[in-house]
C-alpha cells in the first residue's frame, strides 16, 4: 500500500464517491483512481466501498475504520512535511488564514500587518467563506487556521479558542425616528424594515433568537455578507441596518447614528481554529498571538495535543 492510494480513498469520500470529481481534484485518470483502490482493498481484504456496477455507492463498515486511519496517516504526513518546512526554513513559508469576509476586512489587517513585519519571508494567503466552509477548509488543510464567530465549535475534528467578544450594533441615518432615542427596543426594532447578515454570518442566528424569544417577526428587507453593503442600502434608505461593531469602529463618515445592541443581542465569541492533533510552525503560533492577548504558544499546543480541552471565554 502507499500514500497515493490514500489520497485517492480520502478524496473519493470528500467528493461524495464521485470518482470522477476526485480524479479531477487529484489531476489524474478516473481509472487511475479506481484501480489503485481496488488494488488497496485486494491488499487488505476487505471492501472499503460497496459498488454498484463500477459506481461506488457506499462506504462498508469496515471501510469506515479504513478510513479513520487514513485520515489518521494523511493529518501525520501533512505533519511530517511542515515539520520539514520549519526547520528547513525557519522564517519563511506561506500562512494559511481561514475566515469570513467580515473578519477579513475589519479584524485581521493589522495582525496581518504585524505578522509581516516580524516574518517579512512568510506569505499570506486568505481564504473567504461562510462559517461552515471556514471550518471544512481547516479540516480538509487547505487552511492552517480559521477565524469565525458561527459554527467553528460544531466540529469535533477541530481545536477551537475564543478569540475576542463583540456585539451587534444598530446603524442609522440621522434624520431617522429612532435615531435621538436613547434606548431602542426589540419592539421598535419589529416595526422597521431590516438590512443584516445572511442566516449563516456574523452572528445572525444571536438577532434571530432574540426575535424568536419575544414572538416577534423581523421585517428583513435584505441580508448580505459585507458590512459595507448594509450601511450603503441604509443610507440609500431601505431600512435600519444591524451590522458588527468592529465594522463601524473606524467608520470615517459620520453620516450614519450608531448605537450599540449587546443589551438586545447579547455579547458573540469570534473563534480561532486549528485541526486536531495539528503541528503548527512558529508562524502560525505567532499570528494567533497577535489576534488576541487571551491566546498563546503553550495553550494552544496543549489544547492541541489533548492535554487541554477547548475553554470558553
Amino acid at each position: 500500500m502507499n500514500l497515493h492510494q490514500f489520497k485517492f480513498v480520502q478524496e473519493a469520500v470528500r467528493r461524495n464517491l464521485n470518482l470522477t470529481e476526485a480524479a479531477k481534484a487529484l489531476h489524474t485518470s478516473q481509472p487511475g483512481v479506481s484501480k489503485a483502490i481496488i488494488e488497496l482493498e485486494e491488499e487488505l481484504g476487505v471492501e472499503i466501498f460497496a459498488r454498484h456496477g463500477k459506481r461506488l455507492k457506499r462506504v462498508t463498515e469496515p471501510g469506515q475504520h479504513v478510513i479513520a486511519s487514513i485520515e489518521l496517516i494523511m493529518r501525520e504526513v501533512g505533519n511530517l512535511k511542515r515539520i520539514g518546512e520549519q526547520f528547513s526554513a525557519q522564517d519563511s513559508g506561506t500562512l494559511s488564514i481561514a475566515t469570513t469576509h467580515t473578519q477579513a476586512r475589519y479584524v485581521l489587517p493589522v495582525p496581518v500587518a504585524r505578522l509581516r513585519e516580524a516574518y517579512p519571508k512568510v506569505n499570506v494567503s486568505l481564504h473567504q467563506g461562510s462559517p461552515d466552509q471556514v471550518a471544512r477548509m481547516v479540516i480538509d488543510e487547505i487552511a492552517e487556521i480559521g477565524i469565525a464567530t458561527e459554527s467553528l465549535d460544531g466540529y469535533a475534528e477541530l481545536v477551537t479558542m475564543p478569540c475576542y467578544e463583540w456585539q451587534h450594533v444598530l446603524v442609522l441615518p440621522k434624520d431617522h425616528p429612532l435615531a435621538n432615542k436613547d434606548r431602542v427596543s426589540l419592539e421598535d426594532l419589529a416595526h422597521e424594515p431590516i438590512i443584516t447578515y445572511h442566516p449563516s454570518f456574523t452572528g445572525r442566528t444571536r438577532i434571530d433568537h432574540a426575535f424568536a424569544q419575544k414572538k416577534l417577526t423581523p421585517r428583513i428587507a435584505l441580508e448580505a455578507i459585507d458590512s459595507d453593503v448594509i450601511k450603503t442600502y441604509v443610507r440609500l434608505g431601505l431600512g435600519v441596518g444591524i451590522v458588527a461593531e468592529m465594522a463601524v469602529r473606524d467608520d470615517t463618515n459620520a453620516d450614519l447614528v450608531v448605537k450599540p445592541m449587546g443589551h438586545i443581542f447579547g455579547q458573540n465569541i469570534a473563534r480561532v481554529a486549528f485541526k486536531r492533533s495539528a503541528y503548527l510552525r512558529n508562524f502560525v503560533f505567532k499570528f494567533a498571538e497577535l489576534l488576541s492577548d487571551r491566546l498563546d504558544r503553550n495553550l494552544i499546543a496543549k489544547a492541541l495535543s489533548g492535554q487541554q480541552q477547548d475553554y470558553e471565554l
